[in-house]
């Protein structure tokens, strides 16, 4: 429920900016520790881009990892860390994740509404590397009825509406394999069934559904937690400025509707907002050209509370591989004129009969690769435009089987995709070319040479379909590779693919317990970081699913509790 700025105290122990996964753990364990929290998030929503997302929470060696019987240990994760990121981040926060993820977990677990599972089967991307692993690290959420919430429910950010069926409903992966057998199996229609009966429900009684997946179902359970521990929330309010007192910060300036009102701070000042991803000059500085022209991300990441930190006295980081998270993105202009941007994670790009091509018609990377390394690869191969865009291309059979993008599986009606120039059709690979205005002898000769891998299931060119992970992301039920099929049933069918970024890897410097740090080393008494605001643990690199979620949640725990246990050391907040 919306909260006037005026009605709330005039002190706190500890102030949290920013309401996305880790803000949403910083409050909560900072509230754990006693402490009277104040959650300040800018927009009307919570949940910032983890509401967006699939939830995904990558932290190893909890008890879930065990539940499942996973072979893993700290110096197996620690190891594999190390090959994947190596000097591109400091090993000491690395470290400290490592060491505080199992009880964070079990913490939230054992005193929140949070519940997590593990898949029996989910990679790490970078699985080529010693100690990866296939299971026991990857947490998800399990899904949330959000009815107890009330009111509150209004709060949280609704998910992507093309990550949406009936023009709402949120889905899952074990959601999707049931809508997919509608009428096929008796289980899966009833199953289907009751769920969109619940929707609908829902929809009249509370204007959305209620039962929350993945990114929503994080938010949802996180937000409960805080809640139940009283933690005071604005929404739609400003942070104008942080105030010091020469030796660190002391308290916050906030604007809500245009009132504003100094918060004093006993305990410390958490950055939680999301990183750089919408600060105009921050983007032109930091990423590569030509820009991304649109960012999948949630809208409140605007950096304005980098340039505080700034004045405080911290810095970014320059050690990441990237300067941010990469995902390929489609888009498509909506109804209302806003624009869908789709970032293409894993129901694409991998599956048979589907390749990417630049301008040339040629391919040039593992299409099975992760999303993080697909744009990397874009980026790499682009010469004046030409991997910018990049196209996916697919015959009909693949169209019809796996979708394309914003085309979901199953072949309903792609006409308004055609007319909105969203998808493209070639009666021939020469016609399809034409149209896309890329050299169709090369893609007649990218056509020939996957027609020949999919044959013998080695790809001679990008050895796709190789690692466990590339296989996952595949059909299974395709052989001999189940990423490699042929393109040879007319028409064909391409969308075009840009760069898209899904989070900043560059980040304000801390130490592992996310307190910020001058250039000189020294700590800015009072001022932390997590999430995407704290320069990534993962150096820009991008190992395994939910590295950034996992240890925002982690580092949200490890900074609101410092900060928590500081209001008891003597610190002078201001009046």
């Amino acid at each position: 429920m919306h909260r006037k700025l005026t009605d709330v105290s005039q002190a706190f122990d500890v102030v949290v900016i920013g309401a996305g996964a880790g803000g949403l753990s910083a409050a909560i364990f900072a509230a754990l520790e006693g402490a009277r929290v104040l959650l300040v998030e800018r927009c009307e929503h919570v949940g910032g881009t983890s509401a967006y997302s699939a939830g995904t929470t990558w932290i190893p060696l909890t008890h879930h990892s065990e539940k499942l019987g996973a072979d893993d240990s700290y110096e197996k994760v620690a190891g594999f860390l190390d090959r994947a990121v190596g000097n591109q981040s400091p090993a000491v926060l690395r470290d400290a994740f490592l060491n505080a993820g199992r009880e964070v977990v079990a913490t939230l677990e054992d005193r929140t509404a949070m519940q997590f599972r593990a898949r029996p089967f989910h990679p790490d991307y970078m699985y080529e590397l010693e100690g990866a692993s296939s299971f026991g690290r990857a947490l998800e959420p399990i899904p949330f009825d959000a009815s107890v919430l009330g009111e509150d429910l209004k709060m949280i950010r609704p998910p992507i509406p093309e990550f949406t069926v009936l023009g709402g409903m949120m889905v899952d992966r074990d959601d999707i394999a049931q809508l997919m057998k509608i009428g096929k199996s008796f289980r899966s229609t009833v199953y289907s069934a009751k769920l969109i009966a619940r929707y609908c429900r829902d929809r009249m009684r509370h204007g959305r559904g209620t039962r929350l997946v993945m990114g929503n179902a994080l938010v949802g359970r996180l937000l409960l937690a805080a809640l139940k521990l009283d933690v005071t929330i604005l929404t739609n309010t400003e942070t104008v400025s942080l105030i010091g007192n020469g030796d660190g910060i002391t308290g916050v300036l906030l604007r809500q509707d245009g009132s504003e009102r100094t918060v004093a701070v006993a305990g410390g000042v958490i950055l939680a907002t999301g990183g750089f991803a919408q600060h105009k000059v921050m983007r032109a500085a930091k990423l590569p050209h030509p820009l991304p022209e649109f960012s999948p991300s949630a809208p409140g990441s605007t950096g304005a509370l980098h340039d505080l930190a700034f004045e405080a006295g911290a810095y970014h980081g320059e050690t990441a591989a990237q300067p941010c998270f990469w995902a390929p993105v489609s888009r498509r202009q909506r109804k209302d004129g806003s624009m869908a941007v789709f970032p293409h994670f894993v129901f694409d790009r991998s599956k048979p009969g589907i390749i990417s091509v630049g301008r040339d018609g040629r391919r040039f990377v593992n299409e099975s690769t992760s999303y993080h390394r697909f744009v990397s690869a874009m980026y790499a191969a682009d010469k004046n435009g030409s991997h910018m865009p990049v196209y996916l291309v697919a015959d009909a059979e693949a169209l019809k089987k796996y979708g394309l993008g914003m085309i979901r599986p199953g072949g309903g009606n792609i006409r308004p995709f055609l007319a909105d120039g969203y998808l493209t059709e070639g009666t021939t690979l020469d016609d399809l070319a034409a149209k896309l205005g890329i050299d169709a002898d090369g893609l007649k000769d990218s056509v020939s040479r996957m027609n020949a891998y999919a044959k013998t299931g080695v790809d001679a060119d990008f050895a796709r379909g190789t690692t466990v992970y590339e296989k996952a992301n595949g059909d299974a039920a395709h052989g001999p590779n189940p990423s490699l099929g042929t393109l040879d049933t007319a028409p064909f069918y391409a969308i075009r693919l840009w760069p898209g970024d899904i989070g900043s890897a560059t980040g304000l410097v801390g130490d592992e317990n996310g307190r910020l740090l001058r250039r000189d080393g020294s700590a800015i008494d009072g001022l932390y970081a997590c999430g995407n605001d704290l320069q990534s643990i993962m150096g820009g690199v991008y190992p395994g699913p939910g590295i950034t979620i996992g240890p925002a949640i982690v580092f949200g725990a490890l900074s609101g509790r410092h900060a928590a246990r500081r209001r008891t050391e003597g610190s002078h907040p201001a009046g």
